[in-house]
């Protein structure tokens, strides 16, 4: 019974690391698309006659 409390325990605090992780890359601006907006409106008649 013991064991799966000490599992329990190890993917909690795992879970933790990578809520952590990911607050602090979205944070930082990994995630930021620049790209995208300056070839959008080099597509946007196409999306508009389909």
């Amino acid at each position: 019974m013991s064991i799966i409390y000490f599992l329990i325990t190890i993917s909690i605090l795992i879970a933790i690391v990578f809520l952590i992780t990911f607050i602090f890359v979205v944070k930082s601006g990994q995630y930021d698309d620049d790209y995208t907006p300056s070839v959008r409106m080099l597509f946007d008649d196409e999306l508009k006659k389909n």
